[in-house]
C-alpha cells in the first residue's frame, strides 16, 4: 500500500506561482514514478506531469509545458509541482498518483491516488 497526501494549493493570482507536494508513504518511494493530474469542475481528469524514480526523465502535459516543473526528493519521500505564470485555467483539483514503472500521462495505469488539493487562480 502507499498512501499520498498533497498540499500546498490555495487561491492565487492570475501570473502568480505556487509550489504543490505530494508525500508518499508505505512502500519505497524510490522505487516508483509519480504523476500530477487535475481535474476542474464539469471536466475528465487530465494530465499534468510525471517524473521517473531518478527524477532523470520527465513529461509534461503541453498545456503546462515551460511553466510547470516537477521534481522529487526521493529522502523525503515528497514529488513537487513548481507552478509558475498561472493562468485561469490552471484551476481545478490537483492530484499525485503513483506507478511502478516508467513515466505515463494515462491515468489508469496510475495505481495509487492522493485526496487532491485545490487550486484557484483568480484573473
Amino acid at each position: 500500500q502507499v498512501q499520498l497526501v498533497e498540499s500546498g494549493g490555495g487561491l492565487v493570482q492570475a501570473g502568480g506561482s505556487l509550489r504543490l507536494s505530494c508525500a508518499a508513504s508505505g512502500r519505497t518511494f524510490s522505487s516508483f514514478s509519480m504523476g500530477w493530474f487535475r481535474q476542474a469542475p464539469g471536466k475528465e481528469r487530465e494530465f499534468v506531469a510525471a517524473i521517473g524514480w531518478s527524477g532523470g526523465r520527465t513529461l509534461y502535459a503541453d498545456s503546462v509545458k515551460g511553466r510547470f516543473t516537477i521534481s522529487r526528493d526521493n529522502a523525503k519521500n515528497t514529488v513537487y509541482l513548481q507552478m509558475n505564470s498561472l493562468k485561469p485555467d490552471d484551476t481545478a483539483v490537483y492530484y499525485c498518483a503513483t506507478r511502478w514503472q516508467g513515466v505515463s500521462g494515462t491515468a489508469n495505469e496510475y495505481h495509487y491516488w492522493g485526496q487532491g488539493t485545490q487550486v484557484t487562480v483568480s484573473s
